[in-house]
């Protein structure tokens, strides 16, 4: 918890300190390296800061001015630097969440969607420069929902597409809301290829594209059935229940097993199950009786079953 107890400043020392358009520089002697040093800044510019998160916007820009001219003057990797640029994040924290309202469409947690635009914050602070003659926030803002925008771009995706036909997916997109304000139905794909100068193959394409984007569950209800009722679901029209897969599933995890048996093992499998020979024709080609080769079946079967089992 910060504390207000006022703390004098001493001498102020201006080197390497370039001052913020007029706005007050505030004290520079000593390091701003915890909540007290914060709190005797805070005071001398009449801002109450004793949680940063919760400074009102217009104090946040005028205490966010004094901090970036001390985390430029400040060595990086530095106690204080850190500390500021700490602070400066929880400052701007209503930068992101005002960018990530903008996303609150989407699916994803907005909890996922503040962390990443968080990260976007971070590097506006690294990168902004006081003395740009701009506010952070209009150079803040552009990267924070770069950030997201990238987010979603590289893994808001159920199937990746191309860039490219993501891009044509937003496209499409925008311009079928403004002609179905402008015409109060939808655009068929040859008005949207006439509209955006594009071959009705590449709207189609893109159309195509934009289903990829999410996907939705097998157990989710019909569209006009009711699930909760125990009605139809989305798998008992599009899935089916494939019997060979445990089949292949059981081959495949055999493969391994079967290998590293010996070789006259492997020759009895291969002419009983590969060849279908009776265990009588087997014992012939082999030279050994029927009977030996029933018992050399059992337990080279009750091997693999074993193994199978303790793999599972």
């Amino acid at each position: 918890m910060l504390t207000t107890a006022f703390r004098p400043s001493a001498p102020a020392r201006t080197e390497g300190v370039r001052p913020v358009g007029s706005g007050p520089v505030g004290p520079s002697a000593g390091e701003l390296t915890g909540p007290a040093d914060l709190a005797g800044l805070a005071i001398e510019l009449g801002i109450n800061a004793e949680d940063p998160s919760r400074v009102c916007p217009a104090d946040a820009r005028q205490l966010s001015k004094v901090l970036f001219v001390r985390l430029r003057a400040a060595e990086e990797g530095s106690a204080e630097y850190s500390y500021v640029r700490g602070t400066l994040v929880e400052l701007n924290m209503a930068l992101v969440r005002f960018a990530a309202s903008r996303f609150g469409h989407r699916k994803e947690p907005v909890e996922d969607i503040v962390q990443v635009g968080t990260i976007g914050l971070i590097k506006a602070i690294d990168r902004f420069d006081p003395g740009y003659d701009v506010e952070f926030s209009t150079f803040a803002l552009p990267t924070i929902s770069g950030e997201i925008k990238r987010f979603f771009r590289d893994t808001g995706w159920m199937v990746h597409v191309p860039r490219r036909m993501q891009e044509l997916r937003l496209m499409l997109a925008k311009a079928s809301d403004a002609m179905e304000q402008e015409w109060d139905r939808l655009p068929t794909p040859a008005e949207l290829a006439a509209h955006l100068d594009l071959t009705e193959a590449e709207v189609r394409e893109g159309l195509i594209a934009s289903q990829a984007q999410s996907a939705s569950s097998l157990d989710a209800p019909i569209p006009g059935e009711d699930a909760a009722g125990g009605g139809p679901v989305l798998a008992d029209r599009l899935a089916k229940e494939e019997w060979a897969f445990e089949t292949v599933l059981c081959l495949e995890t055999l493969k391994p097993l079967i290998a590293a048996l010996p070789e006259r093992d492997r020759t009895i499998l291969d002419l009983r199950f590969g060849a279908e020979l009776t265990q009588a024709e087997i014992g012939r080609r082999l030279g050994v009786s029927q009977m030996h080769v029933s018992r050399l079946l059992s337990r080279v079967l009750a091997g693999l079953r074993e193994a199978l089992l303790a793999e599972s």
